[in-house]
């Protein structure tokens, strides 16, 4: 991306100078969301167990609803996607806090809870494909990899800073004034920042829009084994996220009686993240994808063993920040790998694949994160992380061997 500067201006103008920051703040409640819902059912209810598993159903309605919603965008375009999705769960966000503090019983708790989840709106794989299809138009053929691998660098370090910046949100307004103000604030940037995007130029760019049926690949191209392990390694990805955030959670309120500050600690980790995702369009093409996948999934794997060891806060932040030098690039290598493996006509389907997986991988590992912190004990719980970053190397090893016995299917190649 640093070397096609003149390639990559072509990209921002099409796009426009408004978009990125546009998409920025569009995509914060969806970072807000499981982070506020987790904090919000913990301080109004005072059970970890229930606050996980509220996270963890939000997290399989998203799962459930995304590559849906990202199969309707191929189909129909974006807006007349994203318009009606962001409207409906700007207001499911707003009637959250009254259930959640009312006498209402857990089941109507969690059965909005799952609600809010189908209704999230994409807007982080819906950015990606915009922009795939602006480099389509734009970029001659011969650049669109080194474009392609950049662009993907920066939309993965906008999903970091986001998720710095979301649940830094979430825990300055617990602290600072109460947990329901972050949700009431998500619903706002819904309503206004979700509906600005949808409605954005680009979103006529989106190819589901002008293809045909005819030009889009099968559906089975979409259970391909290489594609399957980047959405096995995304799991992985979002298992991290929910076991790291939960067990977190539940060390600060055994340590303090209040799991408010986990929000805080949790973007250290974002912070070193954000960094280094950015960082990989610098890196030498030399360096596959393949390679980048097994070596920072190894580095995460490594510093989630020294997660679990921590017992104290000092050690814990350490340990998130070290955390932080392996799942940015981790994450950037994923949705480049699953850019270039997309089937035709496919692009949003699969870059909602990706981001669901991340997001049932986060909800599921919270549930059971949240159940090993009342039933086992925190310690035990500062361990799901490990569990989580071994399943990212054991796709990277898996995907390794889908390229290794796929001759005639190449490696992409990054920046």
């Amino acid at each position: 991306m640093f070397r096609t500067r003149p390639t990559t201006s072509a990209v921002i103008r099409s796009a426009g100078l408004s978009y990125f920051p546009l998409a920025f703040v569009a995509r914060l409640p969806f970072a807000m969301m499981t982070v506020g819902v987790l904090t919000l059912v913990v301080a109004e209810r005072g059970s970890v167990t229930l606050g996980g598993l509220n996270s963890a159903v939000a997290g399989i309605g998203t799962a459930f609803a995304g590559p849906l919603l990202g199969a309707a965008a191929d189909r129909l375009g974006q807006r007349r996607v994203l318009v009606p999705v962001g409207l409906l769960h700007g207001a499911l966000l707003a009637a959250f806090p009254l259930v959640v503090a009312s006498t209402a019983a857990d089941a109507a708790v969690l059965a909005l809870s799952v609600l809010i989840g189908m209704s999230a709106p994409q807007i982080a794989p819906m950015s990606r494909t915009r922009l795939m299809a602006v480099i389509r138009r734009t970029v001659q053929r011969d650049r669109r990899e080194r474009v392609l691998n950049g662009t993907m660098a920066y939309e993965s370090a906008a999903d970091e800073m986001v998720f710095i910046v979301g649940p830094f949100l979430v825990g300055l307004l617990a602290v600072a004034i109460a947990p329901w103000v972050a949700i009431a604030g998500a619903a706002a940037l819904t309503l206004v920042f979700v509906t600005a995007f949808a409605l954005h130029p680009t979103g006529r760019l989106q190819p589901g829009a002008q293809h045909s049926r005819t030009t889009q690949a099968p559906a089975r191209e979409l259970a391909r084994f290489p594609l399957l392990t980047v959405v096995a390694g995304t799991l992985g990805v979002g298992l991290f996220f929910g076991a790291t955030l939960t067990s977190l959670t539940g060390f600060l309120a055994a340590d303090d009686g209040s799991g408010d500050r986990a929000g805080l600690l949790y973007g250290v980790m974002g912070i070193g993240s954000a960094v280094l995702a950015l960082g990989t369009a610098a890196l030498p093409q030399r360096f596959s994808l393949r390679a980048r996948w097994a070596t920072f999934g190894s580095v995460l794997l490594a510093a989630a063993l020294l997660y679990a060891t921590a017992r104290s806060v000092p050690a814990l932040v350490v340990a998130l920040a070290v955390l932080g030098c392996g799942i940015g690039p981790t994450l950037v290598t994923l949705y480049s790998v699953g850019a270039l493996l997309s089937p035709a006509g496919r692009s949003a389907t699969t870059m909602t694949m990706l981001n669901s997986a991340v997001v049932v991988g986060q909800a599921l590992a919270a549930a059971v994160t949240g159940a090993v912190v009342d039933r086992l004990g925190v310690g035990t719980a500062l361990a799901a992380p490990a569990l989580a970053a071994a399943l990212v190397v054991a796709a990277a090893a898996a995907y390794a061997v889908s390229q290794q016995r796929a001759a005639t299917q190449p490696e992409p190649v990054p920046a």
